[in-house]
Order: C-alpha cells, then structure tokens, then sequence
C-alpha cells in the first residue's frame, strides 16, 4: 500500500457508519465560504478559520467555471484554450490544498464533475466550449454554444460520453479522452493524500452509469498505485429518498459506492419531513452499513425550492448528526450559512458536546421522549448510560430514562454562542423533564454519574 496512505479516511472499524482517520474515529464537521476551495487567494487563513472553529472537514469541487486564468487548461494569446495543455497555476493551486488541509488534518471531499459549469452563464466561458477552444469545432463535438437550460435536463453531451448513455455517440470518444486526461491530472495530485474522498457528481440527474464509470476508472487508477479510497456518487432525487430509484441503486451497491452522500435531503425538507427521511435512510443504510455524508447543507434565505433559512440550516444541521450521519457541512453562500458566526458556533457546540458523548458510542432514540411537540425536540442515546438531546428553540422535553433510578449529570451547550451553559444533576430519577437555559437552540449532554 502507498505508504502515505496507510492511515487513510475509511469507515470506522468500530461502527462503519462512521469514519476513521490515522486510526482515530472522527466526526466531521465543516463549513466555507466557497465549494471550490482549492482556488481561494487566502485558502491558508480560511483553513485556519475553519479549523479553530472545530471543523475538520471541507468539500472542494474541481471548477471549471471560475475567472479565466483559474481554469485548468492553459489559455492561449489568442484569447482561447489549449486542453492539451495545462494551467499550472490551477494545478499549483490544487497540490497547495491537499498539502494544507492534511497539515491541517482536514479531509476533503472531492466533487469530480460539476453540472452547473458546463451550462448557462458558465459554458460562456468554459475550456469545453468549442467557441473557446482550438481543439475542435462545434460540428466534430457535437456541443452546441448555448445550454441555457437547468442541467437537470441532461441536455449536455459533456455527460454522454460513455456508451452505456442512451445518448451516446461515438464521436463522443474523443471528448471522453479528454475527461480521462483530466482526471488522470487530477489523480496525479490526490492519490498521494490519505485525507481525500471521492464524490463523482453535484447533485448528478445524469443515468448511474456516468458515475459508475467515473467511480470504476478512479479506482482502477487508485489499485496501480496501492491507494485505498472511498467513493460515491451524489444524487439530485436523495430529497425525497423512498420515491428515488437511484438512492435504492446507491443503497444496494455497496461495493461500488463505498460511502453515501445525502446532502439533497437538506434542500428541500425541514422540520419533522426532514426527520423523517433522515431516520429512514438511516434505518435503511444500517443494512448495508457505510457513512453517511452531507457535503451541502441548505439554509440561508427561502429560496423557491424550500431551502428554508438560517435557523433551518442549523436544525438540518443537528439533526443529521442526532440521525447518526458521519459528516455535516454547512453549505456556502448564498444556499447555505457557510463559516458565517451562527456557523462556527454550532460546529463548536457540537465539539464540547463531542467531548462528552462521541456520536458513535449512540444512535438515535426517538422513543425515549415522552413528551414533546413538533420539531421541538430530538434525541441519541445509549440508555442507561448517556443522551445527547437536541432542543431547537429552548422548550421543554420530558425524557424516559429507563427501567432503573441512576444518577445523572446534564451540561449544556449553547448553539448559539457555542459556550457551555449550567450544569444540572439528576439524582435518582427514571425520567425527567429538561428546561434549557434560555431560548433558542439548545444540547444538553446527559450522562451517567459514576
């Protein structure tokens, strides 16, 4: 095996719904002002700010819709690009990030192919082009100058280039050299970090097969060079999992989808919906057990498709890791809070409350709540021994806590400040009802007095 790679990120032998990293289990916890972090001016501060808040965790998407000198491939003086050169600088940029977040003990996830840069607004400028190019016209790629459509609709030949594509065409084999090529690139770099895992599409409305081949490609790469990794692939119809033919196909395959990423139920559900399905594919996964990972979590302003706003995007928050999720992540501006102040004190919460109760020691425990109301309340635990419990705007909530009195002692973490808050005892009780502190989003870590 690479020898760098030795104590890579992989699902934690002690509950593989959770990950691994240099032996140690780890939560995951991020949030940034961008996706595609690699090409930031001030990555090293930002890193720095991402890891003094507690987070340990980022996704950076390989963009290609970024200003002109931060594409990948070198442009030329006559105005357009070479794709059979490199822009070095985009690659320093990337080799420069992988260095930094392992210093930093930071693991990224990589989003290979991203739908919106190769439509609207961002196939104006993009390398692929044709209209940008000197390597073929729009006659021999058969792109056409213009997508103006949503990506949704899988119009964009970029995404038809394998043969099992129902729109596939043989002069497509040249583009897909190309795609190869720059995978290839991109390998040469990330294959060397333990830190990295492996997404293939944002939010992907493309067949499965576009993925499996991506996935398959990456890791046939990865076995030449002795490099254990991890791989997914993200899909747009996750939001509503029970109707989604390919969450099922994800769910079923664990040999090809060696983690999941869920991040689509945080676009269009909130509250109890949210719960719901959370808890639903959690229950789901436990039969093909991995971890499951939210690179994107909405909420920032209401956007027309029900992102919610930034209290959503706290709860969403929350409530993936009481579902027993293995990653969270704020999503960027302007659909997500990013690393904004509201952000950072969540992800420090969580951490005191990490100190306390480790997510994986629990799971979810819905049952155990005897009285609460909507959206009010939510809870993982290990009866009899420790409770994290989630309270979303400072209401009560009686607890059930088991057959037997024991002693307990209850801490307090405020969400919105991340500062600890007063510490309760609970002396020989078999249930009893928590008043937060104050208002607003509230953890209370409840554990056994020995």
């Amino acid at each position: 095996m690479h020898i760098r790679n030795k104590n890579c990120i992989k699902p934690y032998k002690g509950n593989p719904m959770y990950w691994q990293y240099k032996e140690e289990p780890v939560l995951l916890l991020g949030g940034s002002k961008i996706d595609c972090v690699f090409l930031l001016d001030d990555l090293k501060d930002h890193l720095d700010e991402i890891e003094s808040a507690g987070g340990n965790y980022v996704r950076n998407t390989m963009s290609q819709r970024n200003k002109i000198e931060l594409k990948p491939y070198r442009l030329l003086e006559s105005g357009k690009f070479d794709l059979n050169q490199w822009n070095e600088e985009y690659w320093k940029r990337f080799q420069n990030m992988l260095e930094w977040t392992y210093e930093r003990n930071i693991i990224v996830q990589i989003e290979v192919w991203d739908r919106f840069d190769y439509s609207k607004s961002s196939w104006d400028h993009s390398p692929w082009n044709p209209s940008n190019n000197v390597n073929y016209s729009q006659e021999e790629s058969g792109f056409d100058l213009e997508y103006p459509k949503n990506p949704g609709a899988d119009v964009q030949p970029f995404f038809h280039t394998i043969s099992e594509h129902i729109r596939y065409k043989s002069n497509f084999d040249f583009l897909r050299e190309y795609q190869e090529k720059f995978v290839l690139k991109m390998l040469s770099y990330s294959l060397d970090f333990p830190n990295v895992l492996y997404c293939m599409n944002n939010e992907t409305s493309s067949p499965v097969h576009w993925g499996m081949f991506w996935i398959n490609f990456i890791k046939r790469e990865a076995k030449k060079k002795g490099c254990e990794i991890y791989l997914t692939d993200m899909f747009n119809d996750f939001y509503d999992p029970e109707q989604s033919q390919n969450f099922q196909h994800v769910l079923e395959n664990p040999h090809i989808y060696t983690y999941m990423d869920i991040s689509q139920i945080n676009s269009r559900n909130l509250g109890e919906t949210h719960w719901e399905r959370l808890k639903w594919i959690h229950d789901e996964v436990k039969a093909y057990p991995r971890p499951i990972n939210n690179t994107k979590i909405y909420g920032n302003f209401y956007t027309s498709f029900g992102s919610g706003g930034p209290q959503d995007g706290v709860e969403k928050f929350m409530r993936d890791i009481i579902a027993g999720c293995a990653s969270v992540r704020f999503h960027r501006p302007t659909s997500g809070i990013g690393l904004n102040q509201k952000a950072k004190a969540t992800i420090c919460a969580v951490r005191k409350i990490e100190s306390l109760i480790k997510m994986w020691e629990v799971e979810p425990r819905m049952d155990l709540i005897l009285e609460r109301g909507y959206n009010e309340s939510y809870v993982a635990a290990r009866p009899s021994e420790k409770y994290l419990v989630y309270i979303t705007f400072g209401e009560p909530v009686k607890l059930n806590l088991g057959p037997y009195p024991i002693n307990y002692i209850v801490k307090w973490v405020d969400i919105n400040t991340g500062e600890w808050g007063k510490e309760e005892r609970i002396t020989q009780s078999q249930s009893v009802t928590l008043h937060a502190p104050g208002s607003g989003g509230w953890i209370a870590a409840i554990i056994r007095d020995v």
